[in-house]
């Protein structure tokens, strides 16, 4: 293996990234991660760190935190690389590697493994009267802190899992919260929409925020519009409302790197073995598409065994492929 060139760069060090970072360790390819934020784990870590999560085989539940740091154990026995706060700028193909511009330098790597989720993100904003004068601080878009919302009166807006998720969170340590949505029925997992009609969290249903007031200590009143209907309001007095309408993503990067990369609905459009219509350029994770895909953290894991080992075998025909687990060792 050529020293000064990468087998395999991961562009990307969320969870999926971190994973096919530690996975490529075990087949003993020379590699490095590439991250934009300040530190690995992705939105999981950015977003949702309190949020628990049910979706990793082997573990009943564990918070966003837990499982980066997890990962990142995991991840650091392979002693790969990792650039963080680094952006790649450019990929283009020279001979038989490719050249990875970011705003850091230049490295060069055989293989490229794309796990950027859906690129950069930002909330969807909270379309009501006066609501930028409390963002960030009376009206929050994420829980960094579940402590900051200890004893406290919260409304969550929202009515997917995400929303889901975080009122039932809070109502462990919140004085009381609501769940305020626009229709009547809930677009989270059957069971979890189950566990939230038997806790103590209020419905506020099919209700839209339509203004935001300033109240006595510090709080806030929501006054919120009945759907469908002309002049029926309810007002809501709280300490911290947590708006859950879901991000925008942006993957325009991509779009100006040498590589022209193929699309399937703004993703990129991988096969069987997660490889995109470049060789050696492979997607994991949310920004891979393909027909019946889920984005879930648990699908994303799954693709890196197949993109790593299509890897390997591309660059190195003669080395041998795990077929069990147990045939795996560091």
């Amino acid at each position: 293996m050529n020293k000064n060139i990468y087998d395999i760069t991961i562009i990307g060090g969320g969870p999926v990234g971190m994973f096919a970072g530690f996975y490529s360790g075990l087949r003993n390819a020379k590699v490095q991660i590439i991250e934009s934020l300040d530190e690995l784990g992705g939105q999981v870590n950015a977003l949702y760190p309190e949020k628990t999560i049910l979706d990793v085989a082997g573990f009943a539940g564990l918070t966003g935190r837990e499982l980066v740091n997890n990962l990142k154990a995991q991840l650091l026995t392979m002693q790969p690389d990792i650039s963080l706060n680094t952006t790649v700028k450019n990929v283009k193909k020279v001979d038989d590697f490719f050249a990875i511009e970011t705003d850091k330098g230049t490295t060069q790597s055989r293989a490229i493994i794309i796990a950027t989720g859906n690129g950069s993100f930002k909330p969807r904003k909270l379309l009501a009267d006066n609501a930028d004068k409390y963002e960030n601080n009376q009206i929050q878009y994420f829980i960094k802190n579940l402590d900051d919302f200890k004893d406290k009166q919260v409304l969550v807006a929202g009515g997917g899992d995400s929303a889901i998720d975080q009122a039932l969170m809070l109502e462990k340590v919140a004085k009381k919260v609501y769940l305020l949505h626009r229709r009547n029925e809930f677009r989270g997992l059957e069971r979890m929409v189950s566990r939230l009609k038997t806790s103590s969290v209020e419905l506020v249903t099919p209700y839209l925020i339509k203004e935001v007031q300033p109240a006595d200590g510090n709080q806030i009143t929501l006054v919120a519009k009945k759907m469908r209907t002309d002049d029926e309001f309810k007002t809501i007095t709280v300490d911290k409302m947590l708006v859950n309408y879901g991000f925008v993503a942006d993957s325009k990067a991509m779009k100006n790197w040498d590589i022209n990369l193929q699309t399937s609905h703004r993703l990129l459009k991988v096969d069987s073995k997660m490889q995109t219509n470049i060789p050696n350029v492979y997607a994991v994770g949310d920004q891979a598409n393909y027909d019946g895909k889920q984005t879930i953290i648990a699908t994303g894991f799954g693709e890196v065994p197949l993109a790593v080992n299509g890897i390997m075998q591309n660059l190195y025909p003669n080395s041998n492929a795990p077929i069990h687990s147990t045939q795996l060792s560091k």
